[in-house]
């Protein structure tokens, strides 16, 4: 078994060169290969900033990412104060040889392992002394120079640049959840809306503002517009909505599942002076989602 290791965030255009790696190495050795990820993430679990991360991809979506790419298995590690204290050493020996019967791991430019914090030339070293075959890899930038990490593409996506985020990941974001009821005002202005509710909490919004989508239920795909944002017209700026007009599109899917991958962001949220003046910008909008 060849083991890569990581929370693995999601699945981005520099993890898709490790995992890549991973693949090639496992078949070029006539052997298996296994990503080992971890649930929660360490930051939920360690620090006290936790409530403030957001994740990029739900559990269920980065382990269906990892094996669309190829990897024969993918173990999740309920991550723990107890397993945070393993050495990398001792993860190594316990989990990586013990459980999983590995015979080489692939260590990243950045992979840090354990609780003591080796760097990855240490990685390497401590790896060959307990009988471990190390495959290296590098780190991998996009066009503009920028190095892939999860934190550039949350920082991307939280000032609404879902055109850069997606380049970094390879692509575009999406929000998985269930429609909810809403108060029905798109109704009454021509703009019905889907309300979601995200079936990981923890997902990543991306920021405030009006969005070109792509919108999938009911096993069909459309175009649509999605707003994010406290409806500030309506709203009083209360809680964050995800709300989306759906293209061409009349049915009822209250309580059924709904996939919302975003392409574009069009405009800022605002405070509009009245309900007219809001309907006359959902009209521009829509005309402008329709000819990106």
């Amino acid at each position: 078994m060849v083991i890569a290791t990581g929370f693995f965030d999601g699945v981005h255009l520099g993890h898709r060169f490790v995992i890549d790696r991973l693949v090639r190495a496992a078949r070029d050795r006539g052997d298996e290969s296994m990503v080992v990820t971890f649930w929660p993430h360490p930051r939920n679990v360690l620090q006290d900033d936790a409530r403030n991360l957001r994740l990029l991809t739900s559990l269920q979506e980065k382990t269906g990412i990892l094996k669309g790419l190829g990897v024969d298995h993918v173990e999740v590690l309920p991550f723990t104060r107890a397993f945070s204290r393993l050495t990398t050493e001792e993860y190594f020996k316990e989990y990586v040889i013990g459980r999983f019967g590995g015979k080489a791991v692939l260590i990243g430019y950045d992979n840090r392992v354990g609780s003591d914090l080796l760097s990855p030339d240490q990685i390497e070293k401590v790896a060959v002394e307990s009988g471990l075959d190390v495959i290296r890899t590098d780190s991998v930038s996009v066009p503009e120079g920028i190095v892939v990490s999860s934190t550039k593409i949350r920082e991307a996506l939280s000032s609404g640049d879902v055109e850069a985020a997606a380049g970094m990941l390879g692509y575009d974001y999406s929000l998985f959840g269930v429609v909810v009821a809403g108060n029905r005002l798109g109704h009454t202005i021509g703009f019905p809306t889907a309300n979601m509710r995200l079936y990981e909490p923890l997902k990543l919004l991306p920021g405030n503002g009006v969005y070109s989508v792509e919108v999938e239920s009911l096993g069909r795909r459309f175009r649509g517009m999605c707003n994010i944002g406290t409806r500030p017209t309506v709203n009083a700026g209360k809680d964050t909505t995800v709300e989306t007009n759906i293209f061409d599109f009349d049915e009822d899917i209250y309580g059924l599942d709904i996939k919302v991958t975003f392409l574009k962001k069009i405009r800022d949220e605002r405070c509009f002076g009245s309900l007219e003046a809001l309907k006359a910008q959902l009209e521009l909008d829509r005309r402008t989602c329709q000819g990106c």
